[in-house]
């Protein structure tokens, strides 16, 4: 990690701050060379043709197709949200330690964290969607195959959806928006600034989208609003997609990397994880609340991976994706080494995403039972 001893380092994790949160702008200088090709051979990469043909019909409009007459029970949705082990882990800590920053909390306090959680984490949504709005923008002028160019297309209005919906949901269904996370907005701001689309690619596709998917699943799951519920199925079918565009691209240029180029990605992809994984750590919520980060964080830290939900959510996905790019066994296994230390190399087995968006097409499934 630049400039930061170990992972766990909290000064450190608590130096990076969101300093611009009264902006509505943010610039980022964007370093790279926007591409044409007059090699116009439409299919000559079939798999990214595939997926440029299913993206076609799986478009879906978040104004009409979605249920936003429903009423939300906020306090009702937080509190499916809450139920984790983390907020148990909170509880015992305050009844047990007299030094627990929770340790005055009443049900008033606890429903008010649990909301706060609750917006903070779509809010962090949200605001990625629009990263990844402007990477797959980039990736259509970088990437210099046609096919690769029709299909970031594609996900360009897709990302362009989801901003829109996920805002309408927070600032007409919950209590508003959240400023974006200072861990999340610096690695935004590292992959627009890089100049090598294969860069984009990793840091977007694979990684934040990566995250994506794994965390709407889980939200979708615990989540009994029909409005979210529906919201998610459908985004979810769009991010898989694109995590799937990320794999099938990246599979076929890693291909001709050298050691040391391979050794660039690994480390970009782990700088990635850490500071997603410390995006979790909502420092928003806890200075909002008027409660000390510090002790907070430090038992977040301290939760044993195998223990803690919101590191397996996180790498359920990246894992098995950075080993079909071999990113996992290159220079020596480098990253592999890195994900033994973190805890999370079990999941290098579980489904990748190369195939997987077919199973989650939740719009073709929905117009199939329409027209039957």
């Amino acid at each position: 990690m630049i400039g930061r001893s170990g992972v766990d380092d909290m000064e450190a994790i608590l130096a990076i701050a969101n300093t611009d949160v009264d902006e509505a702008l943010h610039v980022v200088a964007d370093n790279a060379d926007a591409i044409f090709t007059w090699d116009y051979e439409k299919g000559a990469r079939p798999a990214l043709n595939k997926l440029y043909e299913k993206a076609k019909t799986s478009q879906w409009n978040g104004e009409t197709d979605l249920p936003w007459d429903t009423e939300v029970d906020v306090e009702q949705l937080a509190t499916e949200m809450g139920g984790n082990p983390q907020m148990q882990r909170f509880r015992e800590e305050a009844s047990a330690q007299p030094d627990s920053p929770f340790r005055n909390f009443g049900p008033k306090q606890w429903n008010e964290l649990l909301i706060e959680g609750q917006n903070w984490r779509l809010s962090q949504f949200m605001h990625g969607e629009q990263g990844a709005l402007l990477c797959t923008a980039k990736i259509v002028e970088t990437v210099p195959w046609i096919d690769a160019k029709y299909y970031a297309s594609t996900q360009v209005m897709d990302e362009a959806r989801h901003v829109e919906v996920f805002a309408r949901y927070l600032d007409t269904k919950l209590t508003g928006h959240y400023p974006i996370n200072a861990h999340l907005k610096m690695l935004l701001d590292d992959i627009i600034a890089d100049s090598r689309w294969d860069m984009t690619y990793l840091g977007m596709q694979i990684m934040v989208e990566g995250l994506a998917l794994a965390a709407f699943g889980f939200m979708h799951m615990l989540t009994q609003d029909p409005l979210l519920k529906q919201l998610l199925r459908y985004v979810m079918s769009d991010e898989a997609r694109h995590v799937a565009f990320g794999v099938l691209s990246l599979k076929e240029y890693y291909g001709d990397l050298s050691d040391a180029e391979m050794r660039e990605r690994q480390e970009f992809a782990f700088e990635a994880a850490v500071r997603m994984r410390d995006r979790f750590l909502q420092q928003e919520v806890w200075e909002r609340m008027g409660i000390d980060s510090r002790p907070v964080i430090r038992s977040m830290l301290a939760i044993p991976p195998e223990e803690n939900m919101f590191q397996q959510m996180l790498f359920s996905k990246i894992v098995p994706n950075c080993r079909k790019l071999g990113l996992l066994d290159a220079s020596g296994g480098w990253l592999r080494k890195r994900f033994e230390e973190l805890g999370v190399i079990q999941f290098e087995h579980w489904t990748d995403t190369g195939e997987e968006y077919g199973e989650l097409d939740e719009v073709a499934k929905d117009r199939l039972k329409a027209s039957s």
